[in-house]
């Protein structure tokens, strides 16, 4: 069913620091889930409108998630050039990568419990509900739509303060030994006068569920495989799995969680979503 949404433009220049922000106590305001449970309702739910349940894509969340990719990465890169004044160029870069990657947001995204605010208050039906809840990347990119509407209601400040505080496990990973395994492959064979070839073996999977399959070659030898729900992240994993089959690992900067297999997070989703009672705008699908 074809909803009407507000332009952004509109939605901006109505919401932008409006009086939601100075109704928060100061203690929440840097806390992400608050400024999502103050968002309004209508652009909550455009947040979470999966661009195949309207009729036009701009009726979808890809918008707000075009503006969230770039009010989360200045949040991250600003956080990292406070903390680290002596850090290069080079390490800042992999740092800011590996937290803001598609790893890290669907991890957030799972603490945040953006697959149940999804189930609770998406505007679909319950199995379009199901579907895109179950879909990792999916949780990722609703978890950046969410931050581009934060950013229009509660300007930049008070967006960057609860990006760095939900996002402040990867940031400690990163500070203390992470680089993604890909950057760790090819560093580590780079000294060694050769670097690694990737190539996608399969893909498989509904649309909304895509599963890809990549592997490593080292001098034409497979020295890993891996699968993920993006060609990216498969390829991280058949990085990581080529540094261990290598012996790489202990030798190289350790790598933890990035770009590994979706779903190693033990995090459980919170209880979350706005119900009738709590939110009267709010239509049952």
């Amino acid at each position: 069913m074809l909803r009407v949404v507000l332009p952004l433009k509109a939605i901006s220049s109505r919401f932008r620091r409006s009086k939601v922000t100075s109704g928060l106590r100061a203690s929440e305001r840097a806390d992400l889930a608050h400024l999502i449970e103050a968002l309004p309702a209508d652009l909550y739910r455009h947040a979470l409108t999966h661009s195949s349940w309207v009729g036009v894509r701009t009726g979808s969340y890809e918008r707000l998630e075009f503006l969230g990719d770039s009010v989360l990465g200045l949040a991250i890169a600003s956080a990292l050039y406070d903390r680290f004044p002596e850090g290069e160029e080079g390490r800042l870069a992999r740092m800011k990568a590996y937290v803001v990657s598609r790893t890290s947001c669907i991890e957030v995204a799972r603490r945040l419990g953006v697959d149940s605010r999804i189930l609770a208050d998406a505007p679909a039906s319950l199995v379009r509900r199901q579907e895109v809840a179950a879909n990792p990347s999916i949780l990722g990119n609703v978890l950046e739509a969410l931050l581009g509407a934060v950013y229009l209601v509660h300007g930049f400040e008070a967006t960057r303060e609860a990006v760095v505080e939900a996002f402040a496990d990867q940031i400690e990973r990163a500070a203390s030994s992470c680089v993604d395994p890909k950057t760790t492959l090819q560093e580590w064979l780079a000294v060694r006068g050769t670097q690694p070839q990737y190539r996608l073996v399969a893909a498989s999977g509904p649309a909304h569920a895509r599963v890809f399959t990549s592997e490593v070659l080292v001098n034409g030898s497979v020295k890993g495989s891996g699968t993920g729900t993006t060609i990216k992240m498969s390829e991280q994993a058949a990085a990581q799995q080529a540094l261990e089959s290598l012996g790489a690992q202990e030798a190289a900067v350790t790598t933890q969680v990035a770009g590994t297999t979706e779903g190693s997070t033990t995090t459980e989703p919170r209880a979350v979503g706005r119900t009738a009672a709590t939110d009267p705008g709010r239509k049952s699908t």
